[in-house]
């Protein structure tokens, strides 16, 4: 256990201890009502840093290589406090401290504390043998992931199926294209189906739309894409395979097989902890600056810790060896993320403003001037704001646009499709879209694969998908 705690992952391991303890700190605060930022009174100026922290992300690796690589985080970090202390000071310390609260507490520990469970859990687990990277087992794997992905989340899909994926395709040159189909796929369009999937579709849950509405009412939507994706990239990869010769991979071929077995069930013990706050209500909450922690809530991120923790334990060293596991991916997504959450800030406060917000004409593009909603609007502005806002709180401003009654929503098939296949689908079009893209293009790129640029990556997200969307609002919104 002592090897966790190396320089290498101090900082990934302050940060999560910090949201920890974010709510023991604020008990000291005597503050009575929630100073909560009132978008309507914003400008759109104040997504100045949200805009330069995005940036960041995709100029900072190609204009300063070197210096990106060694202070990313403190890049992040400080766009969110570009944000934050202009607030400070025209909006008074006590409306930003809980605005940082909230968005660390309630939105980043979680966010976090999962995508950290998942990552230790499914480094523990190594498929062995000879798994060659031809296109039918390519093909193969991404199927397979695009599958569990509504079962088990994309980022558990995602991190259970990569290294093995990267692993039979070492021997290949070309293999870039395998990692962005992966991305599209598995992290994010195969969690289409269930709440389990996507973290959008899991708010929606916990709105009250039914486990299997999105199973009954998307699956069409979500087989075309897929119908469509996965004999394009077998095509794809077939000719770049034979353009490589057919390489073969070196060495005898050995018998197929599984190390860290017990990782599966500690797999199993997320979704159940996740599914347990979801179904579980005990009215239990406590109240911390201003913020409500409900008890269910509390409990499955303990759980999801106590779960890594024994993974962490029962797993050999040797297999996370093998695995080529270590913590850099985690510890980006974390420093990245943190930015990400507290320099959306204000571009989340105004979008919830809708009418009286600075982006009100963006809003009003869902409705006609009789009030009836426009699903192919929603569609795109859902999936447009998902790729580069995260797409959980963008799946609930539109939720709550169209009325936010879960109800007459699940009866109002069509748009709240539009919603749903919106936050999931284009979730795909950037690294920051999902939470699982990020951590799938930082792992490629420990495992020797040189990834394309934040705006390289877009292109050819909207060269492959932007078609398919067209053709989705054509058939079904």
């Amino acid at each position: 256990m002592i090897q966790i705690f190396s320089k290498k992952t101090a900082t990934a391991c302050l940060m999560l201890a910090a949201c920890l303890l974010v709510p023991a700190v604020a008990l000291a605060s005597p503050h009575g009502g929630a100073p909560a930022i009132d978008g309507s009174v914003l400008s759109g100026w104040w997504a100045l840093p949200f805009a330069c922290m995005l940036l960041s992300i995709a100029l900072g690796p190609i204009l300063i290589p070197s210096i990106w690589h060694h202070h990313f985080g403190k890049i992040a970090f400080g766009w969110g406090l570009a944000f934050l202390i202009p607030y400070a000071i025209f909006y008074g310390v006590d409306s930003a401290l809980y605005e940082a609260f909230h968005a660390l507490v309630l939105e980043y520990e979680p966010f976090i504390v999962l995508l950290f469970a998942l990552f230790t859990i499914s480094g523990g687990i190594r498929v062995t043998g000879s798994l060659a990277g031809t296109p039918a087992v390519n093909t193969g794997i991404i199927l397979i992931g695009t599958i569990l992905a509504s079962w088990m989340g994309t980022t558990g899909a995602a991190m259970l199926l990569i290294r093995p994926l990267m692993r039979a395709n070492a021997h290949r040159k070309h293999k870039v294209h395998t990692v962005i189909f992966f991305i599209f796929l598995v992290a994010n369009i195969g969690g289409s189906l269930t709440p389990l999937g996507d973290p959008p579709l899991f708010l929606g849950f916990l709105k009250g739309v039914e486990f299997f509405w999105t199973l009954q009412h998307i699956w069409i939507q979500t087989l075309f894409m897929v119908a469509v994706l996965i004999p394009v990239y077998f095509i794809y990869d077939t000719i770049m395979y034979r353009r490589e010769g057919a390489p073969t991979l070196p060495g005898e071929k050995q018998k197929l097989g599984l190390e860290g077995k017990i990782n599966f069930l500690f797999l199993a013990g997320v979704v159940g902890a996740v599914l347990m706050s979801g179904a579980w209500r005990p009215g239990v909450q406590f109240e911390v600056y201003h913020l409500h922690l409900e008890l269910q809530n509390i409990c499955r991120d303990a759980i999801l810790l106590a779960l890594a923790g024994l993974s962490w334990v029962a797993t050999k060293k040797e297999v996370r060896e093998a695995n080529e596991f270590n913590w850099e991916p985690i510890q980006e997504v974390a420093k990245v993320f943190l930015g990400i959450f507290l320099s959306m800030i204000p571009a989340i406060a105004i979008l919830r403003a809708g009418e009286n917000g600075a982006l009100r004409d963006l809003v009003a593009m869902v409705s006609t001037s009789s009030g009836d909603p426009i699903p192919a609007a929603y569609f795109w502005l859902t999936g447009a704001l998902s790729s580069f806002l995260d797409n959980a709180p963008t799946y609930l401003v539109f939720f709550n646009t169209a009325g936010g009654d879960p109800v007459y929503l699940m009866n109002e098939v069509t748009t709240l499709a539009a919603v749903s296949i919106g936050a999931v689908f284009m979730g795909a079009n950037t690294y920051i879209g999902n939470a699982p893209n990020f951590m799938v293009r930082s792992i490629a790129q420990s495992m020797g694969t040189k990834m394309p640029s934040f705006f390289a990556y877009f292109a050819i997200a909207m060269v492959v998908l932007g078609p398919l969307y067209l053709l989705i609002t054509w058939l079904f919104l």
